[in-house]
């Protein structure tokens, strides 16, 4: 903790008058919120990390009941990671508690952040962002493999499909003769090493953390996006360390 020497040799803490961090104030229930009696255990491994706050053992058991109805959306999440934030900032007294969730699984990783005047209230907005994510995770996985998938080659060739019209099989007559269709996928013949196609897309303005969510939805190592907070065009990537990174133009 740094201190400022005053000329009588008095100390005072620079902190102290920067922030009046009350941890009792900061783990405060909303009202109306009702605690579980028994609360619920999730079935994967979760993680606490506590930056310029100390989180206590009731908030622990608050957040593991909330994350345990989490994986009937992902059955596959081994890991959730917390992680709490104070920030000291008196001008941010209103969204000085920051919580942030991650949950990994054998897909995309899922991420929330949001912020309160209070850990709890922060948390349940978080809660409400990565049960949209993961709820439009697995609408996006039934789609693909339910009953609205594509059908595949071999169930529309196999017994009982469509008979083949006029003389396709060429026993009557001459062989039938099919036009090879002409596939067009916009790139032209080139030599390597130049620029053979070039994609534009509209972009609404969005935060880095719905950035990652794009770019972990989509499967990409990569995501380009106009940043809100900056107003600049930026790219959120994954790097070899599990974790990401992001680059602004200056």
């Amino acid at each position: 903790m740094s201190s400022v020497m005053h000329r009588k040799g008095q100390r005072e803490s620079r902190i102290a008058a920067v922030d009046d961090y009350d941890a009792a104030s900061a783990f405060v229930l909303p009202p109306g919120t009702v605690e579980s009696e028994e609360p619920a255990e999730p079935n994967a491994t979760v993680v606490f990390k506590g930056r310029n706050v100390e989180i206590p053992e009731h908030y622990r058991v608050y957040v593991g009941d909330k994350l345990a109805r989490l994986e009937r959306y992902d059955p596959s999440i081994f890991r959730f990671d917390v992680e709490l934030y104070h920030e000291r900032n008196r001008r941010q007294s209103k969204v000085c508690q920051q919580v942030e969730l991650t949950a990994t699984g054998k897909g995309p990783v899922v991420r929330a952040q949001a912020c309160g005047d209070n850990f709890y209230a922060a948390l349940e907005s978080a809660l409400d962002k990565i049960e949209s994510r993961l709820r439009r995770a697995k609408d996006r996985r039934r789609v693909h493999h339910g009953n609205r998938r594509p059908q595949s080659v071999a169930e529309a060739t196999e017994v009982g499909a469509p008979p083949l019209q006029g003389n396709q099989l060429g026993v009557d007559g001459p062989p039938a003769t099919f036009a090879e269709p002409a596939w067009d996928d916009g790139v032209a013949d080139s030599e390597p090493g130049r620029v053979v196609r070039i994609k534009e897309h509209e972009a609404a303005p969005m935060s880095v953390d719905e950035a990652l969510y794009e770019m972990e939805l989509v499967g990409h190592d990569f995501f380009l996006f106009h940043d809100k907070e900056s107003d600049r065009p930026s790219v959120v990537y994954r790097r070899h360390a599990f974790d990401y990174g992001l680059i602004r133009l200056a």
